[in-house]
């Protein structure tokens, strides 16, 4: 996994974080239903602890109130209700039509609603409400006082006084505080439980996974070989059966084609290797019949002259076949030699009689200097100006100069000496460019990612001529021996251009002349 940003969409951090998500939803509904159920049952118990013990303290008491009550009567029946709290925190209110009594001075009951009153008024039942004034809560209830007529008839009438009971839940609500402190207790540990336990599912789980990156990164590389250990039966058991399934199908695919590909460069080695013989006679025989053709009859003499054409083109193709299969079997050798580039590339043009219709853009003498191997550069250039010359139009333009890889600046040859004082100290490696540029119509689109391929031909961009097909191939393998680049391209003012971009080797840095 890369390090940065994307370790947060990773699937560790993904399995930890739905871990924790369900650890927390499952925390909070698991507290939120206790802490209800707990809350519920807290204040269940203590409301009917309080109404019963209210109901046997007026059952108590009731009797021995007149009907009508007086007023001290009402008082009293009070005062013996709130006695029956010990702790002092019951507070009554008795109402008989319109006489009221507190059991303690100057209390206003701002609790008991006129909800409450009402229902106490319609309802022989007990009824209760709890009301919350503040930061605190009480419970409030309201009961008819009911005589029996009779003892045998069970007859109950109202007896017009009615009782109010006002009761804080202090210590219910201590109760519920610290359910609520539990519960948030709890929730820390589970988080944390939920954490370690996504922590390892995700290390089980990221195992077989690595695994199956790092196997694939070895595939990439190459090493077809590559299997993975398969542990289990789940479906990451299953991937990796099929990885090794893929990779064998796929390893024994590559050596079937690396088989192939070596018969036909073997094929193509042998039969140049055998052409050459045969060749050298053929080649033999038109040089003595290109000498006595003037004495021959027209019709003979072109048949002569034709022959002599296609056997030097067929010896051309043999020749780049056998330097394709060289580089094909890995034995092209480097003859490495410091020259002159500039003079090199002069003596290619003049060896070929290209030098009226070439243009030269170079460096003077002894400006530019390089380890190379004279006879692959001669090759390469060659090809690349013939290239030129057939499919391209005049001018044709040859350009040398040299460059920095690591500022990306040409440094033309014209000031060389100016800039050649400053460029040890720069760093950076060194590369001699040779660009080749003509002004023909340019190399189709469809055709440039092409133009190096062996045999590669295109209608717009070739017709039959005496190339072997051959030429930009072996000019893209010896700059690639060199451990430099080309590349073609199109001109934005019209024409193609190749450029080659070869490392300047120093005594010091190759240490032979062989590679």
């Amino acid at each position: 996994m890369r390090a940065g940003v994307p370790q947060l969409r990773g699937l560790r951090m993904r399995l930890v974080v739905a871990f924790a998500l369900v650890a927390a939803l499952a925390a909070a509904s698991t507290g939120a239903l206790t802490f209800r159920e707990a809350r519920t049952s807290v204040l269940q118990q203590s409301q009917d602890t309080v109404i019963k013990l209210l109901r046997t303290q007026v059952d108590r008491l009731a009797p021995d109130i007149g009907i009508p009550p007086g007023e001290a009567e009402v008082r009293r029946l009070a005062a013996g209700i709130a006695e029956a709290e010990p702790a002092g925190t019951w507070r009554v209110l008795v109402v008989y039509g319109g006489l009221s009594a507190t059991s303690g001075p100057d209390d206003s009951f701002e609790e008991v609603t006129p909800e409450l009153r009402q229902a106490v008024d319609t309802s022989p039942a007990t009824v209760f409400q709890r009301v919350t004034s503040g930061d605190h809560t009480s419970l409030v209830v309201g009961m008819s006082v009911i005589y029996d007529l009779s003892a045998t008839d069970s007859v109950r009438v109202p007896s017009g006084i009615k009782v109010f009971l006002t009761v804080p839940q202090t210590r219910e609500g201590a109760y519920v505080d610290a359910l609520v402190a539990a519960v948030q207790r709890a929730t820390v540990p589970a988080l944390a439980l939920a954490v370690l336990l996504a922590l390892l599912a995700a290390r089980g789980v990221l195992r077989p996974v690595r695994a199956l990156r790092s196997a694939t990164r070895s595939i990439a590389e190459g090493r077809l070989d590559t299997r993975l250990a398969v542990q289990g039966s789940d479906e990451l058991a299953d991937l990796s059966h099929t990885f090794n399934e893929t990779a064998a199908a796929l390893e024994e695919s590559v050596a079937e084609l690396r088989g192939m590909e070596a018969r036909a460069r073997r094929f193509a080695a042998d039969v140049s290797h055998e052409l050459r013989t045969p060749l050298a006679a053929m080649s033999a025989v038109t040089d003595v019949l290109d000498e006595d053709a003037s004495h021959l009859d027209p019709d003979t003499a072109t048949a002569v002259r034709l022959i002599s054409e296609e056997t030097v083109k067929l010896a051309r193709l043999v020749d780049d076949l056998m330097e394709i299969s060289r580089f094909d079997a890995g034995a092209a050798v480097l003859h490495l030699d410091e020259i002159d580039l500039a003079e090199s590339l002069r003596r290619t043009l003049a060896a070929r009689a290209w030098t009226d219709l070439v243009d030269v853009d170079l460096p003077p003498p002894d400006a530019l200097r390089g380890r190379v191997d004279p006879r692959r550069l001669d090759v390469v250039v060659a090809n690349l100006v013939g290239n030129a010359l057939r499919h391209g139009e005049r001018p044709v333009r040859v350009r040398l100069y040299e460059r920095h890889e690591r500022h990306e600046r040409h440094e033309r040859y014209e000031s060389h000496k100016e800039h050649r004082g400053d460029q040890d100290c720069e760093g950076g490696e060194r590369l001699a460019v040779i660009e080749v540029l003509d002004s023909g119509p340019g190399i189709p689109d469809s055709v440039l990612p092409h133009v190096f391929e062996r045999f590669y031909k295109s209608d717009a961009a070739r017709t039959r001529t005496e190339g072997s097909g051959l030429g930009l191939a072996i000019t893209a393998e010896n700059v690639r021996v060199h451990g430099g680049t080309v590349h073609a391209a199109n001109r934005p003012e019209g024409g193609a251009v190749f450029t080659v971009e070869l490392p300047l080797r120093s005594d010091e840095s190759t240490g032979g002349s062989g590679s």
